[in-house]
């Protein structure tokens, strides 16, 4: 089955194609640059190198979140777009189980980590073994010295992933000590290749797919705050 992965979930820009076990090719760009004027053009140059068009898909794979809300939104609904217009399936996978699969351990605790800015972070805590990933917390928004005393109690040691770990890497390591690992610049991002390996038994109509957000847009969580205090003030 020929498959696209797309994640735009952060600043890096990852593609991928793989055609049943094997990868064909996997592209990633780490710039701050716009995602919305990138994406397309980034798949039709790879799909390219690898003598692929369109009508050879059979299957889109795409991180819904959590991270960067515009560009959840992007890789979202060009994965929708590209599965109603081809009429093939579209399996969405959870950006940091992405992240955590491409780890290069085995039966250890891995634990992604985007910013989420006044000390939050996008997390969750996964298990990779033999091959798979599984969940031992599921993704959330949570403060990261909070976080870090959930871990401690699973006491085992944790590997942190991603680029953003860097930022928190202080507050952890005060929380955690010798707990802590940190795979620094070895595991930057998500690797495609991680993507369509996630993906590869997932699949569902593209309407069903949505972002996974993990919490609300600063706008909206305003909006609901106001409207809240307005039905306090009316009883």
């Amino acid at each position: 089955m020929k498959t696209l992965a797309i994640d735009t979930s952060t600043y890096a820009l990852s593609i991928g194609l793989a055609d049943g076990e094997i990868l064909l090719a996997e592209q990633v760009t780490n710039v701050k640059k716009n995602h919305s004027v990138r994406v397309m053009p980034a798949i039709e140059s790879l799909m390219k190198e690898v003598d692929l068009g369109p009508a050879d898909l059979e299957k889109i794979v795409v991180a819904n979140g959590p991270g960067s809300y515009t560009g959840v939104r992007i890789g979202v609904t060009i994965a929708k777009t590209l599965g109603w217009t081809l009429n093939i399936p579209v399996a969405a996978v959870s950006s940091l189980a992405a992240l955590a699969a491409s780890a290069p351990v085995t039966g250890g605790l891995v634990c992604p980590i985007f910013d989420a800015r006044r000390g939050q972070v996008f997390t969750g805590l996964y298990r990779l073994v033999n091959g798979t990933v599984q969940t031992v917390i599921a993704d959330q928004n949570i403060l990261a010295t909070a976080w870090c005393k959930q871990l401690l109690q699973q006491e085992e040691t944790v590997l942190f992933v991603g680029q953003d770990s860097h930022m928190h890497e202080k507050a952890i390591m005060e929380e955690m000590g010798d707990a802590a690992v940190f795979a620094g610049a070895a595991v930057p991002y998500a690797r495609p290749a991680a993507l369509l390996a996630l993906g590869k038994k997932l699949e569902t109509d593209p309407a069903e797919v949505v972002p996974n957000y993990a919490r609300l847009a600063e706008a909206e969580a305003k909006w609901i705050e106001a409207n809240e205090k307005k039905a306090a003030g009316r009883e």
